[in-house]
């Protein structure tokens, strides 16, 4: 009896890669904090070209019944995006080596980093400037308000955070609204301007940059700083972004 032998067809599995991402970056200075409305761009790498592996068809002899069928993978179809995610550097804001800084903040949640007066204040992250307040317009006793801060400086971080310092002694020339600052670059100088009775020291506060003019209350800080500080002071990188953005969506900007 004849042995009959039958060759099996090859087939090969086309494979087809993709990846995603998404990348999130003017005016001379008055007597009250005024908000700047950053500038968003977005952009978006080219897709890769997809890669497809693909093989000659079988051949099967003659008389068999199971004759090979030629293997022609589709074309891949992906429109997805790949961008690189940009690193985002933190920085402790008080230059020195003598500091203190509070767990809470009496009111709301921020906190007050204690050091000498003249001590640098620099920039928490990289970003650009939003408020700036260049003159102590504060009366002692008046109720709770936008002046309470004194000469202060707050930034809009490239992470999309607000950091905000208050009771400066001095804000560094050339620190003006709509400037673009780098992580670690002097802002100014520890004081006791506006609202600090007496005490030399960092008013410090974290937030979104929710509204125009008059968020002050949103801005002198709605989420406690102490961990983050303590983080970026043992050269850490750790991120309030995740929880800023918790709080604006379930506060939407009402502090």
């Amino acid at each position: 009896m004849p042995l009959l032998r039958t060759l099996s067809g090859l087939t090969v599995l086309a494979v087809g890669l993709a990846g995603c991402g998404s990348v999130a970056g003017p005016g001379s200075a008055t007597e009250t904090p005024r908000f700047v409305q950053p500038s968003v761009t977005s952009e978006a790498a080219a897709p890769p070209p997809a890669v497809v592996v693909s093989s000659s068809p079988g051949v099967a002899p003659a008389g068999d019944p199971a004759a090979a069928i030629p293997s022609t993978p589709p074309p891949a179809t992906s429109t997805s995006t790949v961008t690189a995610a940009k690193k985002v550097t933190y920085v402790f804001p008080v230059k020195s080596s003598n500091v203190d800084w509070h767990t809470t903040h009496s009111k709301y949640k921020a906190t007050d980093i204690f050091a000498d007066c003249g001590e640098s204040v620099v920039a928490t992250t990289s970003g650009v400037v939003l408020e700036i307040s260049l003159k102590d317009v504060y009366v002692k006793g008046s109720p709770d308000g936008p002046n309470n801060g004194g000469l202060s400086v707050s930034l809009l971080g490239d992470d999309g955070v607000r950091y905000y310092g208050s009771h400066l002694s001095k804000v560094q020339t050339g620190i003006k609204k709509g400037v673009r600052v780098t992580a670690g670059q002097l802002l100014g100088k520890v004081g006791h301007t506006g609202n600090a009775n007496g005490v030399c020291h960092l008013h410090y506060g974290i937030s979104p940059a929710c509204a125009k003019v008059g968020d002050w209350k949103v801005r002198r800080g709605v989420v406690w700083p102490y961990s983050y500080l303590s983080s970026w002071r043992k050269g850490g990188g750790k991120s309030p972004v995740a929880e800023v953005a918790a709080w604006k969506r379930s506060h939407n900007c009402k502090a």
